[in-house]
This record gives C-alpha cells, structure tokens and sequence, in this order.
C-alpha cells in the first residue's frame, strides 16, 4: 500500500545522470501496471491468440522504427542505433517460442504468456553481475511493454502532449524510447525509482539536456501529481516540498552557472593568451561525433582527444570498421584543418563491455586494458586502425595509444599498424602516410 506523501521539506537521493536544475509540478506516470488477464484460451481460438500475437510484434517493429527514425532525426545516427537491440528482441527465436509454448498449452493467452516470458529473461538479466547487461533489463522490458500494450489496447506512456504546463515527470522508471521523444519544452526534468548511470535512459537525457536523478528507489510513492519539487541533475537529490530558503539558494546557484555560461560564450570566439602574451591551444575532448558541435560553439582549437571506446559502450556489439570510419571521417572532415588525436580502444577498468569481461583479473585499472586488449583482440585493433587511418585522408588525424607501459607494447602497435597501412596501399584506399603517432605513457607510481 502507497504511503501518502508528507508535508515539509524532505530530501530524497538517487543517481545524478543528467546534469541541471529544474523546479516544477509533477506529471506521476505508470505507477501501476496494467493488468493483464489471466484467463487461458479455449483450443479452438488458440490459432487465432497466435495471429494476434503476431500481429502485436509487427505493430510494435513499427513503432520502434518510427521512433528510431525520430531519435536519428533529433539526435543523431548513433543514438538511434541503440534500438537496434530492442528490434532483435522481437526476433529472438527462443523468447518467441517460450511465448508460443504457453500459448499452445491453452493457459495462457497472449498478453500474459509474453509478458511472463520477457519477466523471466528481465529477470535474470537484472541479476547479472555485468553492469551493461543489468541496465538492458529496461530495454526488454520497454520491448515488453508495447507487445503488451498493442495486445491490451493500452496508449503509450510517451503521448504526454496532454501535458497542458511544463512539468517535472515522475515514473518507476522510463523507457529508452519514451525518454528519447520526450518534448523539452514541455518536460522540465525527470525523477524515476529505478536506474543507473550507463542506462540508454540516463544516455538519452544527457543528449537532449534534460535533467534528471534516477535510482530514488520509492519517489513514486513519495509524490503525487501536482505536488512541487526541486529536481538537482547535478547533485543527484529531488526536493520534496522546497522551502522558499532551498529555492532561493538553487536560484542562486542557477544565476551563477548561467552568468559563467555568458561569459565563457562571449570568449569563445577569442584566442586563448596569457597576460604575459603567451600564446596556448584549447582543444576540446569528445566522446562521440555529435560532441562537433559544441566544439565549435565553445570555440576550441580542434579535439585534443577523442576517446573512441565510448562507440563501443551501451550496445549489444562492437562498431565494425566501415561505422568507426563514418564517425572519425564526420569529426575530422568537418573540423579541418584543426588537429583531431584520435584515442585508440582505452577500455578496462570501469569501461569495460560484457563481451570482453576476463574472470580473474587482479587489477582491471592498470592490468589487462587498454593497448594490452588491443594487442590481444588484433582483429578488433586492426579494424579500428584501418579506420583511423582512412579518416585521415579527410583532416589532421593524430593517432594516440593509451595506458602504454613498455616499449614492447608501442613496437607491437606499431607493427599492426604498419601491416593496415601496407594493406590500404595494396587497396588502394587513401590515408595520411604522414599522420602523427603518439602514446599516453602510463605506468603504477
């Protein structure tokens, strides 16, 4: 049973995931599921059950790739690439005929034997020691939800153009597709029980500059619709009831912040030189092609790292060479002539997919990461060099490996990257012979 919010300030703490501050009414969504019938179906109506399940995955393909057509549309290539992952759920074969099964026994009709099913694999998946996997539980069970909802006849959570005043959405937790084509104008930030960092929904807030806290645990139990709250993105802490003390000091900060933003914009088109005329190069790091923009909004003198291992994060496989040549092409080509130094692979330690997880590793910060996974995964290297190289015939690439510890290892490198060299050559695919070649040298102290 729902314990009734209280009066009075109270503070409630989660997960910083997108950074800013809002203050506003809250918009309470989804704090029950629906319920689905547990009736079974009669033999004689089961192939028709069957049909209607069927007719449900199709109708929920076709949502997904709207809404991925959308998010490519507002955000980019890449985030919409991670509802790739949600489409493959609907052709997962052995999902499906667990689904069927049921529905063969006569026990179960549709809603209930896919939504009991998809629960089973969220799960377990929820229970998974690997990060990346815990947080693809929300993308199945988003996945879940709509074959459900198209079964049941029940309308999406992302129709909030009902919304008739901007407000602050409180939910058990949000769907990546749904947080994708939140409208910011009407949406002011987001607060959800459930939640992580390297969650899609924690990504799509970042890129859409929506601020929110997720991982609060009970907050839907906490407020109700019209109740006024202050949401922190930067501390991770929701406001219940904030005093006029609490919002005098968020105003304060917010002015500040705003202020620093004023003047950092009006220098950015400024060079960078000391009071005693030297000279210095603000170069910008980036963690996607998208990041293009705001180095040249922020006036940075090119990219002084590109930290390549985020294209490997928070999907279900690695970007082959063709993808990570469309990304390092778009960054140097449109940055020309300014300098882009290229990471390679700096995965390990907290950056570290479930696909290239080693048991037993005593130290994963300084021990098998970075180029000691490269030389490793030579196929998985090779591929990323070829690329970088060829998105050097396009601007002022530099190539820089990380966490080098020997000179064995930079000798090794180096050696890959002469064979793609010599390969590209053979091909007859252009790249800068001359591009610069540097390390992070990278030793315990």
């Amino acid at each position: 049973m729902s314990t009734p919010p209280q009066s009075g300030e109270r503070i409630c703490t989660g997960i910083a995931v997108s950074g800013g501050v809002a203050q506003g009414r809250v918009q309470l969504l989804g704090a029950t599921r629906p319920q689905i019938p547990e009736e079974g179906i009669p033999p004689g109506e089961i192939p028709a059950e069957v049909e209607r399940l069927n007719a449900a995955l199709v109708a929920t393909r076709r949502d997904l790739q709207a809404v991925q057509e959308r998010v490519a549309a507002a955000l980019g290539a890449h985030e919409a690439g991670v509802f790739e992952a949600h489409l493959l759920v609907l052709e997962d074969p052995a999902l499906l005929d667990e689904v069927r099964r049921l529905l063969e026994t006569g026990g179960y009709n549709a809603a209930r034997a896919f939504h009991t099913v998809a629960e089973r694999y969220a799960e377990a998946l929820a229970a998974m020691e690997d990060s990346y996997l815990r947080e693809r539980s929300a993308d199945l069970r988003d996945v879940a939800d709509r074959v459900v909802g198209h079964l049941l006849g029940i309308p999406r959570a992302e129709d909030i153009a009902r919304l008739t005043e901007p407000r602050i959405l409180v939910a058990p937790d949000l769907a990546p597709s749904t947080t994708a084509l939140l409208n910011r104008e009407q949406v002011l930030g987001f607060a959800t029980d459930a939640g992580g960092k390297t969650s899609h929904t924690a990504i799509m807030a970042r890129k859409l500059g929506i601020p929110a806290v997720v991982g609060l645990g009970d907050i839907t139990r906490q407020v109700r619709t019209g109740d006024h709250i202050l949401l922190d993105g930067h501390g991770g802490r929701v406001i219940l009831n904030p005093t006029d003390q609490t919002l005098f000091e968020y105003g304060q900060l917010k002015r500040r912040r705003d202020r620093l933003d004023e003047r950092l914009g009006a220098l950015a088109d400024q060079p960078a030189v000391t009071l005693d005329g030297h000279r210095i190069r603000l170069a910008a790091n980036i963690d996607h092609p998208d990041d293009v923009y705001s180095v040249r909004r922020r006036g940075a003198e090119g990219v002084g790292l590109f930290r390549s291992e985020f294209l490997f994060l928070n999907r279900p496989g690695f970007p082959d060479e063709e993808e990570q040549f469309a990304a390092y092409h778009r960054v140097a080509s449109e940055l020309a002539p300014a300098h882009v130094v290229i990471r390679t692979l700096d995965l390990g330690g907290d950056k570290m997919p479930g696909t290239l997880h080693r048991g037993g590793e005593p130290n994963p910060f300084l021990g098998w990461r970075a180029i000691r996974i490269c030389l490793d995964q030579p196929e998985l290297f090779r591929a990323q060099l070829r690329a970088i190289l060829r998105a050097s015939a396009s601007g002022n690439v530099r190539l820089l490996y990380p966490m080098v510890s020997s000179l064995e290892e930079l000798q090794a490198a180096n050696g890959h990257l002469r064979e793609c060299r010599e390969a590209l050559q053979r091909e007859g695919i252009p790249f800068d012979p001359g591009m610069e070649v540097g390390v992070m040298i990278e030793v315990p102290g």
